[in-house]
C-alpha cells in the first residue's frame, strides 16, 4: 500500500507498444490512425482502378481526367493522392499485393509445378507489363528507393513461396532461387516496354518456366 501523500508512480508503457510519434514525444494524429469511411474508401479504390488502366494508355494523362472517369471531382482525388507520385506509387503498390496474394492463392488450387507457373505469367500480368506505367516506374526509381526496396522484398518472398514447394515436389531443379526467379521476370517486365516486346513477354515466361524444370530429379516416390 502507497504510503499517504506518496503518488503511485504509473506503470510505463512498453516503448514496442508506442506508435512512431508517441517514441519521438510527440502526440500522435488522430486522424492518421482514422479508418477511411467505406465511400472513401470505395472513391480511393475507384481511382487507383482507373488511373492502372490509365496509365497504361497515356503516361501523360491529367489527373483530372483520371478523376473524371472515376465519377469523383478533383478535390476527392487530391485528399487521397496530394501529388501525381503518390497516385503513381499506390497503383504500384496494388500490383505488387496482387502478386504476393497469388503467392498464397495458387498452392491451395493447383500442384506445385502449376502453382508456380501461373504465379510466373501473373507476375509479368502485374508488374508493370504495359508501357506507360514501366516508364512512371523507371523514372521514379531513383526518388523512391525505401518503396522499391520494400516492394522488392515483398516479391521475393513471394516468388520463394511458390518456388521452394514446386523444388520439394521434384519438379524444379533444387539450385533455383527466389531472388534469381524475380530478377529474371523482372527484366522480361523491362524488356515488355514495347508491343513487341508485351505479344512475347508470356511467352519468354514460359521458356523461363522450362528452364527451371531442366535437371529437376522428378517427382520424389514415396513408400509405404
Amino acid at each position: 500500500m502507497a504510503r499517504s501523500g506518496t503518488a503511485t508512480k504509473p506503470k510505463a508503457t512498453p516503448k514496442s507498444e508506442l506508435q512512431p510519434a508517441e517514441i519521438a514525444g510527440e502526440a500522435p494524429d488522430p486522424a492518421a490512425c482514422k479508418p477511411l469511411r467505406a465511400d472513401a474508401a470505395r472513391n480511393r479504390q475507384k481511382l487507383i482502378d482507373v488511373a492502372t488502366k490509365a496509365f497504361t494508355e497515356d503516361v501523360d494523362i491529367p489527373l483530372d481526367e483520371i478523376a473524371k472517369r472515376a465519377g469523383v471531382g478533383i478535390g476527392t482525388l487530391y485528399r487521397h493522392f496530394p501529388t501525381r507520385c503518390e497516385l503513381v506509387l499506390a497503383v504500384y503498390g496494388e500490383q505488387v499485393s496482387g502478386i504476393e496474394q497469388r503467392s498464397y492463392d495458387l498452392p491451395k488450387e493447383l500442384e506445385p509445378g502449376e502453382a508456380l507457373h501461373e504465379w510466373m505469367r501473373g507476375f509479368v500480368e502485374y508488374y508493370a507489363v504495359k508501357m506507360g506505367l514501366i516508364n512512371l516506374l523507371r523514372s521514379m526509381t531513383q526518388g523512391n528507393p525505401e518503396t522499391f526496396e520494400s516492394a522488392r522484398r515483398v516479391l521475393r518472398e513471394s516468388a520463394a513461396r511458390v518456388l521452394q514447394p514446386a523444388i520439394d515436389a521434384g519438379v524444379i531443379r533444387p539450385d533455383a532461387s527466389a531472388a534469381e526467379l524475380t530478377r529474371a521476370l523482372g527484366g522480361v517486365c523491362l524488356a515488355s516496354g514495347t508491343p513487341e516486346g508485351q505479344e512475347t513477354s508470356l511467352a519468354v515466361v514460359d521458356l523461363i518456366y522450362d528452364g527451371l524444370r531442366f535437371g529437376a530429379p522428378g517427382k520424389p516416390s514415396t513408400t509405404t
